[in-house]
């Protein structure tokens, strides 16, 4: 499962029904268990809108990333809205020198991307129709994970369930209200994706190793949706892979035929079958992965100091404003002037060890 290495990293949006069509269903990936099968006309995945937008290059958490441009908004791989504090037209200083002070008007997000206390607070807005979707995948994240979702009443950070022209999130914690927009036809298998995007996952088929386990028919991709299947190391970064395998059930996990636009599949297996996309539910990677992010803070009916969030050697993650590598304990951040290096957090801020 991919955490925040982006997350997961990211969206097809094939749209239809209602939740009545949508059962939320438990969905285990045990060893070769592929997942369950769902007809081509499911096969569309999450999309912040379906017109194409104005692809442009921004700078975010210190990575330059291809994005739509939709009137100002700047959309990352289909569905994943980026907080505008956090994107800039040109590089920003993210990591400072040891004895370096960071300006006092720093403009870039400094949340952790994480909820504290393992609790999203949320409003869902009057006009959204079909709210059962909502409430249905709020139950299976609570089910299934250590988080838990509260109405919001004063709370100044929270998610926002509001209608739109398709189904997409912000990444992470992001600090006050943060929209999850779902069209009408996003279905609850749509809203579990979104959030899981708003706890801080990214989508699956863009980890730097998924050449591994699939390849990717870039001659079959919708004109101008390329960019969605980049790697990171595609567009310079992270050349090297720390991280275990792709998991082929997450809910994260584009499809086969995901922005196909000639009804052939854009992602194979190694051996050149397809496989079909998965919006049934958390798979038991997305399970672990998400539980190490956020591990158990109750005993009984005692609320207790949330534990320290559990950080795997590997993995890639979203914290205070920059994309930073886990290994062998450390932290480490890439970057073109350095390559690899290690890096230290003290407040909110960054500093090379």
């Amino acid at each position: 499962m991919k955490r925040t290495k982006l997350i997961y990293l990211l969206p097809v949006l094939a749209l239809t029904a209602s939740c009545s069509k949508d059962p939320v269903e438990d969905y285990e990936e045990t060893g070769a268990l592929e997942p369950v099968e769902i007809s081509s006309s499911d096969e569309m995945a999450e999309l912040a809108n379906p017109a194409l937008g104005n692809v442009t290059e921004v700078y975010f958490a210190g990575q330059q990333l291809t994005v739509e441009e939709f009137g100002g908004e700047y959309i990352y791989q289909g569905d994943i809205m980026l907080a505008p504090d956090m994107v800039s037209q040109e590089p920003v200083k993210l990591v400072y020198e040891k004895d370096e002070t960071p300006p006092a008007n720093k403009s870039v997000g400094r949340t952790s991307g994480r909820w504290p206390n393992n609790t999203v607070y949320y409003a869902i807005d009057a006009n959204l129709d079909n709210k059962a979707r909502v409430y249905d995948a709020i139950a299976h994240w609570e089910n299934k994970t250590n988080i838990d979702f509260v109405e919001r009443t004063t709370q100044s950070n929270y998610v926002y369930f509001v209608s739109g022209s398709g189904c997409s999130s912000y990444i992470g914690m992001t600090g006050g209200k943060q929209n999850i927009t779902l069209a009408s036809a996003c279905t609850t298998g749509n809203a579990i994706h979104e959030i899981g995007h708003a706890i801080g996952l990214w989508h699956e088929q863009s980890r730097v190793d998924r050449d591994n386990s699939i390849t990717i028919n870039y001659n079959n991709i919708q004109s101008g949706r390329e960019h969605n299947f980049k790697t990171y190391a595609e567009q310079g970064y992270d050349g090297d892979e720390y991280t275990s395998s792709l998991d082929f059930g997450s809910i994260m996990m584009y499809g086969s035929y995901s922005f196909s636009s000639n009804g052939q599949p854009t992602i194979v297996k190694k051996d050149g079958s397809t496989f079909n996309i998965q919006r049934n539910g958390l798979s038991s990677g997305d399970v672990t992965g998400v539980n190490n992010m956020y591990p158990y803070s109750s005993s009984g009916n005692t609320t207790t100091t949330t534990p320290e969030p559990i950080y795997v050697n590997g993995e890639t993650y979203l914290l205070y404003g920059i994309w930073v590598l886990r290994k062998n304990d450390s932290w480490f951040f890439y970057s073109r002037t350095y390559g690899w290096k290690e890096v230290i957090l003290r407040g909110s801020y960054w500093y090379y060890r």
